[in-house]
């Protein structure tokens, strides 16, 4: 059953039949990137860097890579202030809405501490609490993302972590944008510190002179961020990888080819890796938003980026039916699934795989990228089928602990040696035998008190 491409437009168009059709798109649904050696020589080489020079090494990279000659690496007070100061009070409205609604979400459940106790003197439970401390990672480059420092910091200040550390690219001038700037004081950000790429995440991970070691890494990044992450993993904890943006949009024959086709776009103009795919079973579907691609593109600020995006990764698939979109769209397991359909919440039951799935024609992904309040970091490159979207839980530790008192290990230690006798571990079996020793020397001498006791009371007779 192969692959049939049609029209010679943006985006490659697949049917669901033809042959070759399942290897075309199981290629589609093993989008992860391959792990570049260059990238991973690069980045060893920066955190090695990092880890012997400090702070010297971060500001010699970020001079290197970003153009940008620091004499200090953090944003001090009056720096912060004069960023915020210089966002229209407009923008400054939008950014506290935003923060509002993202920290009104995250705090509708918040994982509490637990116990139980058991008869015969058993207490256990999980103790829950903040992370120390915590880095959030934030992008530049190609654009300014004030709300990806909303999404990564709010759900770690729902939760009251002590201190949330930002660090960010700087423009080739030393300075931050003031958007990000006023972004992290709405969302609960301790401190701000200007680097970006690999060196960044260095720095968080082991700590430099004036960088904090924290705790756990958090956020987007390009490959070279998100290489390092993987390799400082273990020193520190971080959230799951992110890869390039994604849309999946499932369409039936109530969808407005337009809204569409802007879905697509509205992802596929973040980077020319981004994936944009669209799974209808409506024939005549696939044209009209082959068309209103097309159109749209041409008064795209951002043309060129979506063009190159759509012709690396834009699909359209022809589903054999509304059920097959559906199985289609839960095998690629998408970042983003638009469900364009009137009956959009009958259909949310038939979503296994999808970082945020966006309802009905007027939940465009560009409500959740800001400030519907779900989280707008997600899983990407197929990882929703076992990672979710960041959440205060990512900021949250947990502790269990356990108390046993004697009558309970009277009644599970047997079978607690046992298990250990299975597994070869003698050395628990004997930790519990000589408790349960004592145990049984305490109940027989009570026993020989009680009966010594009875006997004085039969002779005073």
């Amino acid at each position: 059953m192969a692959t049939r491409s049609k029209g010679g437009g943006v985006v490659t168009v697949l049917e669901q039949g033809d042959a070759g059709f399942e290897r075309a798109f199981e290629k589609i649904c093993r989008r992860q990137q391959a792990r570049d050696e260059s990238v991973d020589k690069v980045v060893r080489k920066i955190i090695e860097g990092v880890r012997e020079h400090g702070d010297a090494e971060v500001l010699s990279l970020t001079k290197k890579f970003d153009g940008a000659s620091l004499d200090e690496l953090e944003v001090d007070r009056d720096e912060w202030d004069a960023g915020v100061a210089e966002v229209p009070a407009a923008d400054r409205a939008a950014l506290g809405k935003a923060a509002m609604r993202v920290r009104e979400f995250h705090k509708k459940r918040i994982p509490a501490s637990w116990e139980m106790r058991e008869e015969g003197g058993a207490y256990m439970g999980h103790r829950v609490r903040a992370l120390a401390r915590v880095g959030i990672y934030v992008p530049g480059g190609k654009a300014r993302y004030p709300s990806t420092v909303i999404m990564n910091a709010v759900p770690a200040s729902v939760v009251e972590v002590p201190e949330i550390v930002m660090a960010t690219p700087p423009e080739k001038d030393g300075s931050i944008q003031p958007a990000v700037l006023m972004a992290a004081r709405v969302a609960g950000v301790h401190r701000v510190f200007k680097m970006g790429g690999a060196q960044a995440i260095a720095a968080l991970a082991y700590g430099t002179a004036s960088v904090p070691r924290v705790d756990k890494i958090v956020g987007p990044g390009n490959a070279y961020v998100q290489h390092a992450k993987r390799l400082v993993f273990g020193e520190v904890g971080i959230d799951s990888e992110a890869g390039p943006t994604e849309v999946l949009v499932v369409a039936d024959k109530s969808a407005t080819p337009a809204w569409v086709a802007a879905d697509l776009l509205s992802q596929a103009e973040h980077e020319e890796d981004a994936s944009a795919v669209l799974i209808t079973h409506v024939r005549p579907l696939v044209a009209r938003v082959k068309d209103q691609l097309a159109r749209q593109l041409e008064g795209l600020d951002r043309a060129k980026i979506a063009r190159e995006s759509l012709r690396r990764n834009g699909v359209i698939v022809l589903a054999k039916d509304l059920d097959q979109s559906f199985e289609l769209a839960n095998r690629y397991a998408p970042e983003h699934l638009v469900i364009a359909s009137d009956a959009a919440e009958t259909l949310l039951k038939k979503v296994a795989n999808a970082g945020t799935v966006f309802l009905g024609h007027y939940t465009p992904v560009a409500v959740g990228d800001y400030l519907a309040g779900p989280n707008h970091v997600l899983p990407t490159g197929g990882t929703a089928r076992f990672f979710s979207p960041l959440c205060v839980d990512d900021f949250l530790k947990r502790t269990a602990f356990v108390r046993f008192e004697p009558p309970k290990l009277r009644e599970l230690g047997s079978d607690v040696i046992r298990l250990a006798e299975l597994e070869g571990f003698t050395g628990h079996g004997q930790s519990v035998e000589l408790r349960l020793a004592k145990i049984r020397r305490a109940r027989r001498e009570r026993e020989a008190a009680r009966e010594a006791e009875s006997d004085g009371a039969e002779w005073d007779l």
